[in-house]
């Protein structure tokens, strides 16, 4: 059996597929998940287990099926590029018609669709970022704030509201990071300010839109009625970066209605530090005690050596699924440790230079990064090295524009 994890590409086209065409490929994980259509369901999807085609081949199988009708399936994920694709996949899956989304995209269009007849008039004006009216909070208070600090300062905003707290709730916290060398008392000052002048411009955050969202249905019972009748099948991808704003929101949606499937690895949360937390998908079986619990654990992007050295990493972590590569042959990874950065960006360009000088065509050659902060010290170790290379997706850091300013400037 040939299991393919990414795409859609054998169902290109618009013909309705039959149940068995939309499950013959999948593994026996998979199909359990795509054939459980009721109830509560948690699909615990281990990195690599093809978990967007089981969700997106689930969701068709049910519309095929008649379990579900396609305009009340509302499917959720956290990033519009995820939503985008899972969008592609319904459609080649006949299944177009369902709704793929971001918690904040579903948030802002249910709340600009109420808002005229709740409060009156448009509803207000979501703001492009917080660096603007933030450095102008800072002034207005006499702190002084580079871009760092504004940065630092947002990412605390974000992670008040989306933990669902007001601002003096907040200020009773005291286990809160410290931000540089500004004090308690002047980083409350700033968010009191910054929320005082969002107000008086009668405009929103990215945040706001699931906090006002969550009110307006919370207070109005029917415009909630209205949505619970929209709605009535609920997939939410990526579960483990749910923060608990958004988890009061799904549960609004939701009701005491049990047709919510979701799909997460407690393993990949990666928007803690916005609050974010893996805790609702590790006590879903205690939220809703008849769950169906599924495990996707055969691993199709990785070989055995590679998986094997993930599942050692993160066995101790609460929740880990245990992986099974479905290739079993490749090189062991090898593993360096350097002091510094500057360190370890020379020690990748000398392996890779090493690599190329006995024979490796560079273009079969990769280094990935965590973040693009790293790039920098990377590309100039290549550079020193002689080693010519290209950024996937992305600029040079050197041919950044900023960065070009900032060169000039020093010149």
């Amino acid at each position: 059996m040939s299991v393919h994890s990414e795409g859609e590409g054998a169902f290109a086209g618009s013909r309705e597929r039959t149940s068995h065409e939309l499950l013959q490929d999948l593994d026996e994980g998979q199909r359990e998940a795509a054939t459980t259509l009721r109830g509560p369901v948690c699909i615990l999807a281990g990195a690599g287990t093809g978990k967007t085609r089981t969700i997106t081949r689930r969701i068709a199988h049910g519309i095929n099926t008649g379990a579900y009708s396609p305009e009340r399936v509302l499917a959720l994920t956290f990033t519009a590029r995820a939503a985008g694709e899972m969008k592609t996949r319904l459609r080649h899956l006949n299944a177009g018609t369902v709704e793929a989304a971001t918690f904040h995209a579903a948030a802002l269009r249910q709340l600009n669709h109420f808002w005229p007849t709740v409060v009156g008039g448009d509803a207000p004006r979501v703001l492009g970022g917080k660096a603007q009216l933030l450095t102008e909070a800072a002034r207005n208070v006499n702190v002084r704030v580079d871009s760092a600090l504004l940065r630092d300062i947002a990412g605390d905003i974000e992670w008040r509201k989306v933990s669902n707290l007001p601002v003096d709730a907040y200020a009773e916290l005291t286990t809160r990071p410290a931000i540089g060398k500004l004090t308690r008392s002047q980083i409350l000052a700033i968010h009191a300010e910054y929320e005082r002048i969002k107000d008086d411009r009668r405009t929103i955050d990215f945040e706001d839109v699931l906090l006002l969202t969550t009110g307006l249905l919370a207070n109005e019972e029917a415009a909630l009625m209205q949505v619970r009748e929209r709605y009535r099948f609920f997939v939410v991808d990526e579960y483990q970066d749910v923060s608990p704003l958004q988890h009061d929101l799904l549960r609004l949606w939701l009701g005491d209605r049990r047709d919510l499937c979701v799909v997460g690895d407690a393993s990949q949360t990666i928007y803690s530090f916005t609050g974010a937390t893996n805790r609702y998908l590790l006590e879903f079986s205690e939220e809703f005690p008849e769950a169906t619990v599924i495990r996707l654990d055969t691993n199709y992007r990785s070989s055995a050596p590679i998986v094997q050295l993930a599942n050692d990493v993160m066995r101790e972590n609460a929740g880990a699924v245990t992986l099974r590569a479905a290739e079993q042959t490749g090189a062991k990874p090898e593993c360096s440790e350097y002091p510094d950065d500057g360190a370890e960006a020379r020690g990748v360009a000398a392996r890779v230079a090493r690599e190329i000088a006995t024979g490796t065509p560079a273009r079969d050659i990769a280094v990935l990064y965590r973040v693009n902060s790293q790039s920098a010290a990377l590309e100039q170790a290549l550079s020193d090295a002689g080693v010519s290379y290209q950024v996937a997706g992305g600029v040079r850091f050197f041919d950044m524009p900023e960065v070009k300013q900032a060169i000039m400037a020093l010149r």
